[in-house]
């Protein structure tokens, strides 16, 4: 009798399992396991560290094993960790040993206190996501030799990271691809996939679209079939009159007038005030400034993501969002308490640009290029208590 009644128990415990799974499934949301369980929420970028590399801090001090602990601490359960093709390797191939140890230090200081990492190869030598603005080129559409590089990059890649279990560490292929065609960046990223595949058939790889990584080219991508292993990704920082307001980096700068959230962004006295209609490359960059933006608008601008990831049964990621501290403060933290409420409310995972630097959870002096104490009103408002870890 007391046999029967374990084949019972362990009959039962196989249907919750199995209906759990199926739930998960039908469901893809921010925390449904993929098959190989590495599972993600709310995160934040370690930018100019070992990617980006502006001469904000000494490049090996900027993070250590006190951040990985601050982080784990306010509630974040995982990290993206932007890498330069430079910064990791010199221009005859030859690996920089101090960056790769800065790298897996890091990842060990994440094992150690529970929290997963996605490393994102951000920047290769053929490959910049803002070489028009810098005034470069990217020869990787172009280039075959290229492209076997960028194959060649994550395989030894995987080299040095294979070890770390598939639930902890995901590896992005490239950030923020900007081919000339769909079809340019598909083919590429299978032949990546495939290449890792070969050496780690459990991977979870974090893949985007074309064109900036924007949420609406997602229905353009041509995902390798019946592969689970997959997260997708997207950024945003639409409305981007806002979220770059004076950034030095973008045309944008060229706008001296006022900006707002909620509402209009620049209203149309002040559109016709300060944008100069003969910059069109300035025009351009303010194509939807004079938009009405709210929680719904924001939900608007990754709606065909979301509709996309559903249809593939992918958890959907936004790897990057953010906004400059030089709106005013309370539209920035307005800002914020909507996205984290757009991706909470439609089960996206996030991950928000960045830990330090100009768009950080610390309070940023522009003038020194220095990182100061952190923001905790910001960091409240992305990680409310409720949301917690």
């Amino acid at each position: 009798m007391r046999g029967l009644k374990n084949r019972f128990l362990r009959l039962i415990a196989i249907v919750i399992t199995i209906l759990a799974v199926f739930s998960c499934a039908e469901k893809p949301q921010s925390g449904c396991l993929n098959p190989s369980g590495f599972e993600i929420k709310r995160g934040v970028n370690l930018s100019h560290w070992l990617s980006q590399d502006f001469g904000w801090s000494p490049k090996y001090t900027y993070i250590n094993e006190n951040d990985i602990r601050f982080i784990d601490s306010i509630g974040y359960d995982h990290v993206r960790i932007p890498i330069d093709e430079m910064e990791m390797w010199d221009s005859t191939g030859v690996p920089v040993q101090e960056a790769f140890k800065n790298l897996t230090n890091c990842l060990d200081w994440c094992a150690k206190y529970k929290l997963r990492a996605i490393v994102d190869l951000h920047i290769i030598r053929s490959h910049h996501f803002n070489a028009e603005n810098e005034g470069g080129s990217n020869t990787l559409w172009t280039d075959s030799i290229a492209q076997n590089k960028l194959v060649n990059i994550w395989i030894k890649l995987s080299e040095v990271l294979k070890n770390y279990p598939n639930n902890m560490v995901a590896y992005e292929i490239l950030n923020e691809a900007v081919a000339p065609k769909h079809d340019d960046w598909n083919k590429l990223m299978n032949k990546v996939v495939a290449a890792i595949r070969k050496l780690e058939p459990g991977r979870v790889l974090i893949i985007g679209p074309n064109m900036w990584q924007i949420a609406p080219n997602l229905k353009y991508l041509k995902l390798p079939e019946e592969d689970k292993n997959i997260i997708l990704s997207f950024h945003t920082y639409t409305p981007m009159a806002f979220t770059h307001y004076k950034a030095d980096w973008t045309p944008i700068k060229n706008y001296t007038g006022p900006v707002h959230y909620p509402g209009q962004i620049i209203t149309n006295d002040d559109y016709i005030k300060y944008v100069d209609t003969n910059n069109l490359t300035l025009i351009s960059n303010l194509d939807n400034a004079r938009d009405t933006f709210n929680i719904q608008r924001l939900i608007e601008v990754f709606k065909d993501g979301m509709e996309f990831a559903k249809s593939k049964n992918l958890q959907l990621y936004c790897g990057e969002f953010g906004c400059m501290p030089t709106v005013n403060r309370n539209d920035r933290l307005t800002f914020y308490s909507d996205m984290i409420s757009a991706f909470e409310q439609n089960n996206i995972a996030w991950c928000n640009w960045e830990y330090k630097g100009d768009f950080g959870i610390y309070f940023f002096d522009a003038e020194k290029k220095t990182s100061q104490q952190p923001d905790f009103e910001l960091i409240k408002i992305l990680l409310k208590p409720d949301n917690n870890k």
